[in-house]
């Protein structure tokens, strides 16, 4: 969500003005999603039974948490995915409907419960996400901006509104630092399923490719969005249906017709599978933490059925809510994400420092020092968000 919507907005409104924090949040974020992949290797478990090792208060805290953010976050990503979905397949369906449609296909797969399936699908549909959107970015430096290289870099005002969209779009750069605990969750299931533990460096390596190719996407959408939006006085719709067809409809009509295949199974495949990725990791992680609160293991207690239904029906209330609000939600989900990661970064640098990590499995000085770098910048942009927001700063 974080490149195809707040990318893309993000250009198409300040061109390049914004990339410097895009840049900021991938590189001041990276510790504590490797931390993830990290603790899984060496432990064996997940951050979130290192959470529930540090205390029940700390597991009921990444509870609380979880459910503050889980449903917004949840039908944000389901509402931007289905605009995308009618357009691409030129569907007479409303907002509620195509949800519906679009959960019950998700909820196919990930009732399977083939871990395989899942992370071979992620893969595909990846590796389409990949060429496509090159393609489509190779095109748009081909065709060159519609405004001049001057006005694409011209300074930003820092005003109220101003910051609250940068709070917004690096709230799920690449995304939220909660949904670390995913990582180290996913690097135990793919670990299970192929029988084969890799060393630290094997699974950190494959987590740094993956990493650092969102990252490079992200540039790819403001890019586009920069190059084929900004001073097109094109305002964004707050209907998902709309603003999919707005960004599909503005990139072929520069491009031309032949970029349109590229540009919606582009921006489909980006939200399709983050759909499946925040059902199913929202839905393994409230499993286990529902296991760790009860005491009980995952074999005897089987959640993960229940709370993907939990999280479905909740996104869907929640999107039933905020239809015609489209960019509303979007920033919602992304700015609570963004007030929450500074605890989460603290807590998973924390736990990668611990015993339970031999001394050539600790992060070295390098990613200490990175670490708490981003610490602080989360820390500076949340408290400087809130004080903008309850007005003890006057903009």
């Amino acid at each position: 969500m974080s490149h195809l919507v707040q990318s893309t907005r993000a250009g198409a409104k300040y061109g390049f003005a914004l990339i410097g924090f895009v840049l900021m949040a991938n590189i001041l974020k990276y510790p504590f999603f490797e931390y993830g992949s990290r603790y899984a290797n060496a432990t064996g478990k997940s951050l979130i039974y290192g959470y529930n090792k540090m205390g029940k208060r700390m597991l009921l805290l990444y509870l609380l948490i979880t459910l503050i953010s889980m449903f917004t976050v949840a039908a944000a990503v389901t509402y931007v995915c289905v605009g995308l979905m009618i357009n691409l397949f030129q569907l007479s369906l409303n907002p509620s409907e195509a949800s519906i449609l679009l959960m019950a296909i998700c909820m196919v797969i990930l009732f399977s419960g083939k871990f395989s399936l899942l992370d071979s699908l992620i893969k595909l549909i990846g590796a389409v996400l990949l060429v496509s959107t090159f393609i489509a970015f190779l095109m748009t430096l081909w065709h060159g901006p519609i405004v001049s290289w001057e006005q694409l870099v011209l300074p930003l005002e820092f005003d109220k509104s101003n910051l609250f969209f940068i709070i917004a779009l690096m709230g799920w750069m690449p995304t939220a630092v909660d949904l670390s605990t995913w990582n180290s969750i996913w690097t135990l299931e793919r670990i299970k399923q192929t029988d084969y533990l890799p060393s630290l460096n094997e699974t950190l390596k494959e987590f740094n490719i993956g990493y650092w190719i969102s990252a490079a996407l992200s540039i790819c959408f403001i890019t586009l969005g920069a190059f084929l939006l900004y001073g097109s006085d094109t305002n964004l719709s707050n209907s998902s249906a709309v603003f999919a067809n707005q960004v599909v409809g503005m990139f072929t009509s520069t491009l031309g017709n032949s970029a349109y295949y590229f540009i919606s199974v582009s921006a489909f495949s980006v939200m399709f599978s983050t759909c499946i990725t925040v059902y199913d990791g929202y839905s393994r992680a409230m499993s286990e933490t529902t296991a760790l609160l009860l005491e009980v293991t995952s074999k005897k207690i089987k959640t993960y059925k229940i709370w993907l239904s939990i999280v479905l029906l909740g996104a869907f209330i929640v999107i039933h809510h905020f239809i015609g609000s489209f960019k509303e939600l979007v920033d919602l989900a992304t700015i609570i994400s963004f007030i929450i990661a500074p605890l989460i970064a603290v807590v998973n640098y924390k736990l990668v420092l611990s015993d339970d990590l031999t001394p050539k499995e600790k992060p070295n000085l390098l990613m200490r020092i990175l670490s708490v770098l981003g610490i602080i910048y989360l820390l500076v942009f949340s408290i400087l968000f809130l004080a903008i927001k309850f007005d003890f700063i006057q903009l």
